[in-house]
């Protein structure tokens, strides 16, 4: 009788997905057999305290319950044939105290099920975000503060423009690498050059700020990884970095060519080997905008679409394409081998 009260207990403990509760049970329960054992001898009794070792296994040994199943026991029928032998010849004792072993193994099968999670969707905004105002900077392609530097053989349409850095600072194009201007702030010709730069360099400081400084009543905010998401048209925030990997990012514009996006970013922007954006509904790359509070790398064969205005540098590693516009505010934008477009307004 004390084997059938303890096999309730345990019952229930498991039933209530107890672990603790029911690792307690089957100690104690394993003790009691072995306090008994010594006052039988009889081959019969061992064979079925040898089924209650199976058992008390395979709850002890939680993580490891399907190899101790195969290497104690020919099959599961077995297991369960000794342990109700144990209880006694009466099936309706040997089916209470199955219950146990029942419980167990449903919560192996429970257990080992893989659960996806739900998928992550993304509010539609009925806010209208209007245009962020590049000025100048909407003639260039690149823009840096400190340093361009490039490996070759890139392909670059649109104006390159280097400021306050000399044009020393600006290395590695061959001469059929860029269709159109390479500007720095140290030219003397044309005249305006530098005058021309700094309006440049200005113009940028008041657009990467007017993007931070969006908001919005239904501003949706991101976090992490933005692979596998489609954003629709309107503001989002980030509080920490953001990232472009397991998956590719679509915007849709819903139909709307000028739909607007704004993306803020605290700190760094990355996307991982060969991940892309993806546009549809009529979405622009001229119409994206990435405000990036430090600095944003792009992994290699990549492709991304959008303006991206960094506080700090951007980076482009090997093959990776953009269609839309490089940005940096302080720093450098750096190149390996890339395909960089203006964006078609």
């Amino acid at each position: 009788m004390k084997f059938i009260i303890w096999s309730f207990r345990i019952s229930a403990a498991l039933g209530a997905a107890n672990h603790t509760k029911g690792l307690t049970l089957f100690q104690s329960f394993r003790a009691i057999t072995l306090q008994h054992i010594h006052r039988y001898t009889d081959s019969p009794l061992r064979k079925k305290v040898y089924a209650i070792g199976i058992v008390t296994q395979l709850f002890i040994n939680h993580s490891n319950r399907k190899n101790i199943m195969k290497n104690l026991s020919t099959n599961s029928t077995t297991v369960f044939s000794r342990w109700t032998q144990f209880v006694g010849a009466s099936l309706r004792m040997g089916i209470i105290a199955a219950l146990p072993l029942f419980l167990l193994v449903a919560g192996c099968k429970k257990d080992d099920t893989i659960i996806s999670p739900a998928p992550v969707v993304i509010p539609v905004q009925t806010t209208v975000q209007a245009m962020v105002n590049l000025g100048s900077d909407s003639g260039f392609v690149i823009l840096g503060g400190s340093l361009i530097s490039n490996v070759p053989a890139s392909a670059i349409t649109g104006d390159i423009g280097l400021s306050p850095a000399a044009r020393s600072f600006i290395t590695g194009f061959g001469l059929t690498e860029v269709t159109g201007t390479i500007y720095a702030a140290d030219d003397i010709s044309p005249a305006g050059v530098p005058a021309m730069l700094t309006a440049a360099k200005g113009d940028l400081t008041t657009a990467y700020n007017d993007a931070a400084g969006r908001t919005s009543t239904d501003i949706v905010l991101l976090a992490g990884n933005l692979g596998g998401l489609t954003l629709t048209p309107g503001l989002y925030k980030s509080s920490g970095s953001l990232e472009i990997s397991s998956g590719d990012l679509t915007f849709d514009a819903k139909g709307n060519a000028n739909a607007v996006f704004i993306i803020q970013i605290a700190s760094t922007l990355n996307t991982t080997s060969g991940r892309q954006i993806i546009l549809s509904g009529g979405a622009k790359a001229s119409n994206i905008f990435w405000q990036v509070g430090t600095s944003a790398t792009l992994g290699t064969t990549s492709v991304f679409k959008g303006n991206i205005m960094a506080d700090q540098s951007i980076a482009l590693n090997t093959g990776a394409i953009v269609e839309g516009r490089l940005l940096a505010r302080i720093a450098a934008v750096t190149l390996a081998g890339n395909t960089v477009v203006k964006p078609v307004q």
